[in-house]
């Protein structure tokens, strides 16, 4: 589904295989383009993703920077809406053909965060999707609502680029021992 669209985002829980989601992409964007791929990650990652990486047999090593394909680990470092990682990524990434959003911790409920991802991706800049599916609600600048009548068109749109993984049998398999 991600490599259908391109451009994706992956919020998957913890023990779901995130990293191996993200590894398993990159590996297949690799072998259709024959481009590297940069996986942005935290620091303290980097190291974990390279270990993953030779576990399944995908070569990986730690760059500084890349201008093809990009996937972004631990995504809601895209919540801030003033952020200056959050504006930078999205400004340097703008031109970037394939790009994956990874986070086992997006906030549901936080439509900034999620409209973030969406202009990271390119899917749609953060302030066309409050005009299309927001209403201010009240004096406070900060405060905005789903419009009665676009909350499904919402959730479809989101579901159009993004897919939220809880537990195993969301992808099919049996949620024993999980």
């Amino acid at each position: 589904w991600a490599l259908k669209r391109g451009r994706a985002a992956l919020f998957a829980g913890t023990g779901l295989g995130k990293s191996f989601m993200e590894l398993a992409w990159a590996d297949a964007v690799h072998r259709e383009t024959g481009k590297d791929i940069l996986h942005l990650a935290p620091l303290a990652v980097t190291a974990q993703m390279v270990r993953e990486a030779e576990k399944f047999g995908i070569a990986a090593q730690q760059v500084r920077s890349q201008n093809e394909c990009v996937i972004l680990d631990e995504s809601s470092i895209l919540k801030s809406y003033d952020g200056h990682y959050r504006t930078r990524l999205i400004e340097v990434c703008a031109g970037i053909p394939f790009r994956l959003a990874a986070t086992a911790t997006p906030a549901p409920n936080d439509f900034m965060e999620l409209g973030n991802h969406a202009e990271f991706l390119g899917v749609m800049s953060y302030t066309d999707m409050l005009a299309t599916f927001f209403t201010h609600d009240g004096s406070e600048t900060q405060k905005w609502r789903l419009k009665g009548h676009a909350e499904s068109e919402f959730w479809k749109w989101m579901a159009s680029w993004a897919v939220m993984l809880r537990k195993p049998s969301d992808l099919g398999y049996p949620n024993d021992g999980y």
